[in-house]
């Protein structure tokens, strides 16, 4: 444990040295959640539109920003004035650096939880390993010293590590067989950023196979007699009342079309933007707001069409899951899966190989009883990959060789 918890202090010295680099746009969009959610009552969030810069992550989150609203006017109350556009103060651009370094002690835990309860070692671990000797110190380390969420986090700057930890608490409590505890886990992660409802098929699969119907779980065939009423009366329970109490004071005041109009804008373009770049091979940025495009050349797809396409596409994987479940490890390859598709046929943007990447790493079988180089080397393509991918997208060998590895075509043995 004393290399983990080096591992652990070096990254995190990494990150406070990353505090005077480049800032993105993301840098004002919560500096402007702050002032809102500081300066202006729960009915007005998210009916603010001062700045361009509007509220638009579920309840949870904008709560999150209040309670850090709460230390900044410590720091510098000028950027709790919503009227204060784009104000980044020496002190306001410390605080906000510190916030994600610290909520990123949540995603430290989450890797610590996971790869302590959930590997199957076939060695006892020895604080007297090196790395390359102990599975948990493998994959601990590659996922705490992840490059893409160095950079999206504390450079480009977003909060992604914290969520990235909620998601690992909740796949470890259903590889503890802790369903109702992982449910709650993941019901929260939704009501902190609704990016991940993409992987909720999985979940709901999962757990109505493996949870509401009482029986070992790896049986092709399903007997509705041993189907709970209870279980699912349960789980439901759990779910319900973590959106009851997210999503609750909007309801009452009548505001929830207004918040989900926030949520659900289906206006973005991203993926065109990033086809006509690869078209014409030139290099080119794509903008964070939401906005509505009318294609010339390629088709302009509904909302409607990408989503049954994407349902579609996604079926073989939650019918497997269905039909031949075996166990939390089936489950968390479906999910990987599931994100990989939506990945592809959904959003591109620069989080979104993260949300495949950091799942697979706990999936791979060499990491449950020894190293193996051939994994390691890709893990350093990987993090390549996982920060590059966005602007060069059917670019790169590397996006061939992982999306072939992540379907299972080859190995990491030769």
């Amino acid at each position: 444990m004393e290399t983990w918890w080096m591992v652990v202090g070096i990254v995190t010295c990494t990150k406070l040295l990353l505090f005077p680099s480049y800032k993105s746009t993301d840098f004002d969009v919560h500096r402007n959640w702050l002032a809102i959610t500081h300066s202006l009552p729960i009915s007005k969030w998210y009916y603010e539109e001062t700045s361009e810069w509007t509220l638009d992550y579920p309840p949870l989150f904008a709560w999150l920003e209040y309670l850090l609203s709460q230390i900044a006017q410590f720091f510098d109350p000028d950027m709790l004035k919503v009227e204060n556009i784009n104000y980044r103060s020496d002190a306001t651009v410390l605080f906000q650096r510190l916030s994600v370094v610290l909520t990123d002690f949540i995603f430290i835990y989450a890797v610590k939880e996971f790869c302590t309860k959930c590997i199957k070692l076939q060695r006892k671990d020895d604080d007297k390993q090196d790395i390359f000797t102990s599975p948990f110190l493998i994959l601990s380390s590659l996922l705490i010293c992840n490059a893409g969420l160095m950079i999206v986090d504390h450079i480009h700057f977003q909060y992604n590590g914290f969520l990235f930890g909620i998601l690992l608490l909740s796949i470890t409590r259903l590889y503890e067989n802790r369903n109702l505890e992982g449910a709650l886990w993941f019901a929260a992660l939704l009501n902190f950023k609704h990016i991940y409802l993409y992987v909720a098929p999985a979940y709901f699969v999962y757990l109505l196979r493996c949870y509401c119907f009482k029986s070992d779980g790896v049986a092709a065939k399903i007997s509705w007699r041993t189907f709970s009423f209870t279980r699912i009366i349960m789980l439901g329970f759990v779910v319900i009342s973590v959106f009851c109490l997210s999503f609750g004071p909007f309801i009452v005041m009548d505001q929830l079309p207004q918040v989900l109009s926030r949520l659900f804008p289906f206006k973005r373009g991203k993926k065109y933007n990033l086809l006509n770049v690869s078209d014409s091979g030139s290099a080119m940025m794509t903008g964070g707001l939401v906005q509505e495009f009318q294609h010339t050349v390629l088709p302009s797809i509904s909302p409607l069409v990408t989503l049954i396409l994407t349902g579609l596409s996604i079926l073989p994987a939650v019918l497997h899951l269905w039909i031949y479940p075996k166990g939390p490890k089936s489950f968390l390859r479906c999910l990987i899966y599931v994100d990989l598709i939506l990945y592809v046929c959904l959003a591109v943007f620069m989080k979104k190989p993260s949300l495949i990447t950091i799942p697979f790493r706990n999936c791979d079988k060499d990491l449950y009883g020894g190293c193996c180089i051939q994994f390691i080397r890709f893990i350093v393509w990987e993090n390549i990959y996982s920060v590059t991918i966005p602007w060069t997208l059917t670019r790169t060998t590397v996006f061939y060789l992982e999306t072939l590895y992540l379907l299972g075509i080859v190995t990491t043995r030769i």
